[in-house]
């Protein structure tokens, strides 16, 4: 099985390649499954060791995820209920659009925010917010603090991390590890919360171990 080594991605894709990244996973339908979180750690990483200046790669990340999510907010917005009725396929899971929009309705603009530190709902957040008709004004608003703490935020983390800590290199795969759980923590209670979630998710497991005994 082949090594899948993110830092080595990021040192072969570059700046532009990671501002790629970030402005598709933030509001393209088919940006859901790309690594966000730990992308710009490790990306942030790689400025401490001198591989980029920590603040061109900050800021460009900042500007290319408030720039994504204005796409996806104008997707929703002119396509609006026909993507409900979309067929699933390999860039598109209707699944992950119904959840945003039930986190939407919860939490209101604050969604925007709140998406940004999860994963498949940050894409899909901004096409509902567009659905809903959010006056753009109020989305930006929301859409420029979410997108700099998550990409100012987490990219600085990864540069200072690196800064601090002797070797961190060594460390990198168990912190991006454990930055893919914390990011999945909120969607995974958001979804485990419900007791027909969790139902379903004992029956598929149970089936699993049966099949596994025979």
């Amino acid at each position: 099985m082949p090594h899948f080594d993110l830092a080595e991605i990021i040192r072969a894709i570059g700046l532009l390649g990671v501002w790629a990244i970030v402005f598709t996973e933030s509001g393209l339908l088919f940006g859901f499954f790309l690594p966000g979180d730990s992308l710009l750690f490790t990306a942030g990483f790689l400025a401490s060791q001198g591989f980029f200046n920590v603040w061109v790669l900050a800021i460009g990340c900042f500007v290319m995820a408030v720039t994504g999510d204005s796409v996806g907010y104008f997707i929703g917005h002119k396509y609006g209920r026909r993507l409900f009725n979309k067929e699933d396929s390999l860039f598109f899971h209707k699944d992950h659009l119904i959840k945003a929009n039930e986190f939407y309705k919860k939490h209101g603009g604050k969604t925007i925010i709140l998406a940004r530190f999860m994963p498949f709902i940050r894409t899909f957040a901004p096409i509902v917010a567009g659905i809903a008709d959010m006056h753009y004004s109020t989305f930006l608003a929301y859409n420029v603090v979410g997108g700099f703490f998550w990409a100012i935020g987490v990219t600085l983390t990864g540069f200072f991390l690196g800064s601090i800590i002797p070797d961190v290199d060594k460390y990198l795969l168990p912190i991006i590890a454990g930055i893919i759980i914390v990011s999945v923590a909120p969607s995974a209670y958001h979804v485990l919360k419900d007791k027909q979630n969790r139902k379903q998710l004992i029956t598929a497991l149970s089936a699993v171990v049966s099949r596994k005994k025979k």
